[in-house]
């Protein structure tokens, strides 16, 4: 990394200047027999499963904020409060949308939401962190025992 990127993207970088409140990003999603219920493990039916729902929330949120980051920046996922409103059957389609609420240092909070064809399917608070790849890395890996 260079000494200028060192100086323009460090920890105490002003997340706020680049990241503003009403960013949002939609992500769609198909139910098929890969993301059920029955197939995620999290109920028997093939339904839309909640970890599926979740998983395309946790991407959007994801999406809308990476393209903005600087090189070597992402996000991780630290909190989620979600609710499954109504099961959607196999075939129908399924989009996301996450719309970022606030920035706070580098606490990220983005409203979720997911629609099948019908309506609204789920709904909720998401929260990601922006971390530094190399370090984040680093201090994850750090924990294997050797």
């Amino acid at each position: 990394m260079s000494l200028l990127r060192d100086l323009l993207y460090n920890r105490n970088m002003n997340f706020e200047d680049i990241l503003k409140p009403g960013l949002d990003a939609q992500q769609t999603d198909s139910v098929t027999g890969r993301n059920t219920a029955a197939a995620l493990g999290s109920g028997g039916l093939s339904v839309y499963g909640t970890p599926a729902m979740i998983a395309l929330m946790e991407k959007t949120a994801f999406l809308a904020a990476e393209t903005l980051l600087p090189e070597g920046w992402s996000t991780v996922g630290t909190e989620l409060n979600v609710k499954h409103l109504s099961a959607t059957p196999l075939g129908m389609k399924v989009s996301a949308r996450a719309e970022l609420l606030s920035v706070s240092g580098r606490v990220l909070s983005f409203k979720v939401e997911a629609f099948d064809e019908a309506g609204k399917i789920g709904e909720g608070v998401h929260e990601r962190f922006i971390i530094e790849n190399e370090k984040f890395l680093a201090k994850t890996n750090s924990k294997k025992v050797s």
